[in-house]
């Protein structure tokens, strides 16, 4: 209780907007069991029971569905922005068909890093940075991969500052709305194939903040 209270006091704190969304949440499942209640089981106290009591459950379930949600949103803006980001989020959430790593499989001295992800749309290649210097790494990449899976699509986002950049919380929806053309044996197939034929840089650079981690600071 004491950590869901220090996520809820970091969430409203960043994102005014969720404390409504929230409420709501809670409070539409339990009168519309009210409601329910009223107009199906009103000559029958246990059935008009039974009503409110999952109108409450449900009103608890959608606030904290809701808090989750929200508290994501918030801890990914936390962290947009510094090295190691988009590592964080591919490591945490994405689903189990893609296959990804929290470490780049390029990156420079100035810490802009191309990360890769494999899964049912093909690889995709996810430039860290200013495009203006990501775009020729990226480049590199999709060269490099296109000579060892020939026959596997690949797809290239940015992740930085530019206005036509993915925002990090919206990465993983982006990497989940790409059109499917390979099947989940052949994910693990490409996977593997790229692993073994290629070599994460050996610049070292921060793996970021865990988004699911986070968590407010301490009162003063």
């Amino acid at each position: 209780m004491k950590q869901l209270w220090q996520v809820l006091r970091m969430t409203v704190r960043a994102d005014r907007a969720a404390l409504w969304l929230m409420l709501a949440g809670l409070v539409l499942p339990i009168v519309a069991s009210v409601v329910l209640a009223i107009t199906l089981s009103a000559d029958n106290v246990i059935g008009a029971v039974l009503w409110v009591i999952t109108g409450v459950l449900a009103g608890i379930l959608l606030f904290l569905i809701v808090l989750g949600r929200r508290a994501e949103r918030v801890a990914y803006r936390q962290i947009s922005g510094q090295p190691g980001a988009v590592g964080a989020v591919l490591k945490s959430s994405l689903r189990r068909a893609w296959q990804a790593s929290e470490m780049p499989v390029a990156v420079t001295k100035s810490q802009d890093a191309v990360y890769r992800a494999v899964g049912k749309p093909g690889v995709v290649l996810i430039g860290e940075g200013p495009q203006s210097r990501t775009r020729r790494m990226l480049e590199e990449e999709r060269r490099n991969v296109a000579r060892i899976v020939p026959n596997v699509p690949v797809h290239l986002l940015h992740v930085g500052p530019d206005a036509d950049s993915v925002p990090l919380e919206r990465l993983p929806k982006t990497l989940n709305k790409l059109k499917k053309t390979i099947t989940k044996p052949e994910v693990f197939a490409v996977s593997n194939r790229l692993n073994s034929l290629t070599k994460t840089s050996s610049l070292p650079i921060p793996k970021g903040i865990d988004p699911t981690k986070v968590r407010a600071p301490k009162p003063r």
